[in-house]
């Protein structure tokens, strides 16, 4: 249920826990990159799976839909990385803004309508997106996420990341999730087998990261699924020096968007609580596929 609605701020419950903030008028300093974020994101066990503009990466904030290099804008906030240059301050900082809801308080449902525009003030992204609460059980809840990003220029959009601009396994770009610092570490297990910091930049249907967390004596676990339409995503993540993960989909090949045209991306977040192994994980997977 939506237990609270005002112009900043939504947030979503769960009987007593509230699962997470969605803020889509955050108060966030230009340099940053403006743009909606979720946080803090809870477990049902109410625990905090999130991080808040962390002192390593002040525009990391919880839950984010947003793009590292689109035509040479950085929506995703703070430097920008040039080829042979390194990260760089550049005046390309651009603002993804809110600009009206649709909420369907009974089926937990949001439909948004956003604007990208640079930091020169141009109108070059419309977005359409929707957040949903599915598969609420004992111990973990999903958040379905699916966006429509179209073009509004008249001439192509290219999106990249670093690593289309030259830096090696920093294909980060799309849907992304910061850790708290206590998840600082933790392990990472994903489809095919695959584990740990080798599988940065791979493919496949799913990744999940699970956390330990300070006060209290539980861990949590992420897991994050790629749809089947999805072209091209291959998995940026990080237990060191920070949690992360992003499901890119521009991460070694830049992706064109033609005028008028629309690129569409779709994911789902199982929120967990406690520890689960790898049987656990790909049981879920397969009983919850899409």
């Amino acid at each position: 249920m939506i237990t609270r609605q005002d112009d900043e701020v939504l947030v979503v419950s769960v009987g007593d826990v509230e699962l997470f903030h969605y803020v889509h008028r955050p108060a966030t300093p230009a340099f940053e990159g403006p743009k909606p974020y979720l946080h803090p994101v809870r477990t049902l066990a109410g625990d905090v799976v999130t991080a808040f503009r962390p002192h390593d990466h002040r525009w990391h904030k919880g839950v984010q839909m947003t793009a590292t290099d689109v035509s040479g804008e950085n929506f995703w906030g703070g430097v920008t990385y040039v080829r042979d240059e390194g990260y760089v301050v550049l005046p390309n900082v651009g603002t993804m803004r809110h600009e009206d809801f649709t909420v369907a308080d009974d089926e937990l449902r949001i439909d948004e309508r956003l604007s990208w525009h640079t930091e020169a003030g141009e109108h070059w992204v419309g977005e359409e997106r929707s957040l949903a609460v599915r598969d609420v059980e004992e111990e973990a809840w999903t958040l379905e996420f699916a966006t429509t990003l179209t073009n509004l220029r008249s001439e192509p959009l290219v999106f990249g990341s670093p690593t289309t601009n030259g830096r090696e396994l920093a294909g980060y770009t799309g849907f992304f999730w910061r850790g708290p610092r206590s998840f600082t570490g933790g392990e990472v297990i994903a489809a095919d087998g695959g584990a740990g910091q080798e599988v940065m930049g791979r493919t496949g249907s799913w990744l999940a990261f699970v956390g330990q967390h300070d006060e209290v004596d539980r861990s949590s676990t992420l897991l994050f699924l790629d749809h089947p339409d999805n072209k091209n995503t291959h998995w940026f993540v990080r237990s060191t020096p920070f949690a992360a993960v992003n499901p890119s989909f521009a991460f070694f090949d830049t992706v064109e968007v033609a005028p008028g045209a629309e690129l569409h991306l779709r994911y789902r977040l199982v929120v967990a609580t406690g520890g689960w192994d790898r049987a656990r994980l790909e049981s879920y997977v397969e009983e919850h596929a899409w």
